[in-house]
């Protein structure tokens, strides 16, 4: 008779549906291994990403063959400046009754209305509609005529951001950006991937997607992945990232004060800790360690931070400040400082 509790045998079924998933992936997509695990850990734990790369790297293949494997609907919107916030949530569309001639406003659902929603290039449309989406990301429905209209289960945007053009572009407000679990950064392929896509894609043979789980499936592995319990130190870990990211803090570094105009929020201590849970889900463990804390940190404390003007004229980025805050407070380092 087995032992193990119904969680713990939902988690063993959840690493093995990611092995599934990958392996289906691997059909169309090559490379691309920690941006496919970053975008799976932000499904399961309820998140949405934001994916900055240059055009060309098959982000929409990507999101479409992982909609394709969870069975999940998709939609893409290209933002454009001329794009209305009713162009992504819907409209009120006036309506006559073909038998009482009466006519009335009707709810027409916009793309929102989906599972997997690829936003292209959302820093190019207006802030009024970018709200409009970073509101229904929110708050998970949509308002119009004085009713509320639920968004589908689950839901999952998935913003992309061209890094190269900032002709014409509305970058998102940094509070805006906090809505956002991750900022997955999309790099170019190897000299062996980049041979192999264009093999792969400049052939006439196409492999077909298979369908892992469902919709309902991921809803309740949503569950699992929160349900999963984490030990008191992993909590101080998490907030004692979180925390040496701010300037203000006195135990903060002497890098940080001085290379660091703004730290991350609550949020990104919350965050560390359900996209930890999930990461460990995905390979199908109970617990929470400190390195999926670890692995989870840069792409959640990426686009939280806000390097100063002394770290920007030395080339700075966020990531090279993210990194270097990691590596000062790698558990081993910190317990031989404590010593």
């Amino acid at each position: 008779m087995s032992t193990e509790s119904p969680d713990t045998q939902a988690v063993e079924k959840l690493g093995e549906a990611r092995d599934a998933i990958v392996k289906e992936l691997r059909k169309t997509i090559v490379g691309m291994e920690d941006v496919v695990d970053e975008m799976m850990i932000a499904i399961f734990a309820r998140g949405h990403c934001l994916l900055v790369g240059v055009p060309g790297l098959a982000k929409t293949l990507l999101v479409s063959s992982l909609a394709e494997t969870m069975s999940l609907g998709f939609k893409r919107i290209q933002f454009t400046p001329d794009l209305m916030p009713s162009d992504i949530t819907g409209t009120e569309l006036l309506q006559e009754d073909p038998e009482t001639h009466q006519r009335r406003f009707k709810f027409q659902k916009g793309p929102v209305f989906t599972n997997l929603l690829l936003a292209d290039e959302i820093n190019r449309t207006p802030p009024k509609t970018q709200a409009a989406l970073l509101e229904a990301m929110q708050e998970k429905r949509v308002s119009s005529g004085g009713e509320d209209y639920k968004l589908d289960e689950p839901f999952f945007v998935l913003a992309t951001q061209n890094p190269i053009e900032q002709e014409g572009t509305y970058p998102l407000p940094e509070a805006q950006l906090d809505r956002f679990l991750f900022n997955i950064q999309v790099k170019y392929p190897s000299h062996e991937e980049e041979m192999q896509i264009m093999r792969s894609i400049t052939s006439d043979h196409r492999e077909e997607v298979k369908q892992v789980v469902d919709g309902a499936a991921i809803v309740e592995f949503q569950k699992v992945v929160r349900r999963i319990p984490v030990a008191e130190p992993i909590f101080e870990y998490a907030a004692r990232i979180v925390r040496a990211t701010r300037p203000s803090e006195p135990d903060a570094p002497e890098f940080v004060k001085k290379l660091m105009s703004w730290g991350a929020g609550p949020r990104a201590s919350l965050n560390l800790i359900i996209a930890g849970k999930a990461r460990a889900a995905l390979r199908g463990r109970c617990h929470v360690s400190e390195e999926d804390i670890r692995a989870v940190a840069l792409p959640i404390l990426r686009h939280r931070i806000v390097p100063s003007f002394a770290a920007r004229s030395e080339g700075m980025t966020s990531d090279t400040l993210v990194e270097r805050l990691l590596d000062e407070l790698a558990p081993g380092k910190s317990e031989a400082k404590a010593g």
